[in-house]
């Protein structure tokens, strides 16, 4: 990686923090929030599934909800959706009392269906129609069809959907009521990396109509990618809620430079050198045969290290680096990667 393009990632990185332009379709956080969820608790006889848990989503923003399973997400969402009731705390959906008039909570919300939920023997217009005829409002079918780019697929059975056009028909599904809040779960997962982007690109769009997204993935460069703000869950509680590059500046900050020597037994005196470059804040060997350069000024050392290599001060054979990320954030957070 040259070091422009580094400065370059650097920059996207951090360009979500506070004070700077919000993204297209955001609304400004003056304006009141449109899910407060005020110290929510539920048990399941002893085990407290969530335990206390308080946040907010803003009017058109992508909020992503992070956690390893048995986390309590799901269990969070579920009683915001107002299928399940907490045992204390209170929720409120663009001010109406989720607890105490959930119908009327839900007319505000799209919840995506899972795949045991469609009808496999309907068409894909069929089963529009079939879901937009239980609501009172409703897009026009051949309006969502056109939205989910799945014009081709209209008159496809169910059962004959990939894997993506049957995710795409999920989140239809979850905009068919003409919602304010939109509710994603896990809407990627399973697809190959270019059916993932074009899901990407779908749900920035529904942002971009001025829709809130609550998002929960597996992926965490799905939420770097799409989420305004992240909330991470374990053991029932939420553990942080920032953007995702405050996140890292706050939990995760610096970078590697990982350098393999120029030739075999020069670890120790590599270990020495390396430790002396500029902003470098620790050295270790990996144990496949590369050292770690932890820095807190990755283009200042990835600079001395190029300088150093013409000056034959040191010797080596490739450099590679990597930023630190919301993988590494939640790793230092739960003790554990989001997919174990």
């Amino acid at each position: 990686m040259s070091i422009a393009g580094i400065q370059a990632r650097q920059n996207r990185d951090t360009s979500r923090s506070p004070g700077e332009t919000p993204r297209a379709g955001a609304v400004s956080p003056a304006n009141p929030p449109v899910i407060v969820v005020e110290g929510l608790t539920k048990r399941y006889g002893n085990l407290t599934a969530v335990r206390e848990v308080s946040f907010s989503v803003e009017q058109g923003e992508i909020f992503g909800l992070l956690g390893p399973n048995g986390a309590g997400k799901t269990t969070t969402l579920e009683i915001i959706e107002g299928l399940r009731r907490a045992d204390a705390g209170r929720v409120t959906v663009r001010g109406i009392d989720v607890a105490v008039e959930p119908r009327r909570a839900r007319s505000v919300m799209g919840v995506q269906l899972q795949e045991a939920g469609f009808f496999e023997k309907l068409t894909v217009t069929e089963t529009i129609a079939t879901f937009a005829s239980f609501h009172r409002r409703s897009l026009p079918v051949r309006r969502l069809i056109e939205r989910l780019q799945l014009q081709d697929k209209a008159r496809t059975l169910v059962e004959n959907l990939s894997g993506g056009q049957r995710q795409r028909l999920s989140v239809a599904l979850a905009l068919v009521n003409d919602p304010d809040i939109v509710f994603l779960d896990e809407p990627t997962t399973g697809l190959d990396p270019q059916a993932r982007r074009n899901l990407w690109d779908i749900i920035r769009s529904i942002r971009e109509e001025g829709r809130t997204v609550v998002l929960t993935t597996h992926y965490m460069e799905e939420a770097e990618e799409l989420c305004d703000r992240v909330a991470i869950m374990d053991h029932g509680e939420i553990i942080a809620l920032d953007t995702p590059a405050r996140l890292v500046q706050t939990h995760a900050p610096g970078a590697k430079v990982f350098v393999t020597p120029g030739r075999d037994g020069m670890t120790g005196e590599m270990l020495s050198i390396l430790s002396e470059l500029p902003a470098a804040a620790g050295v270790d060997a990996n144990g496949n045969g590369e050292l770690a350069v932890h820095t807190q000024d990755l283009e200042t050392t990835v600079a001395a290290l190029i300088d150093w290599g013409r000056s034959g001060r040191i010797q080596y054979k490739s450099l590679r680096v990597e930023v630190s990320n919301l993988e590494d954030v939640f790793l230092k957070l739960t003790g554990r990667r989001l997919r174990e």
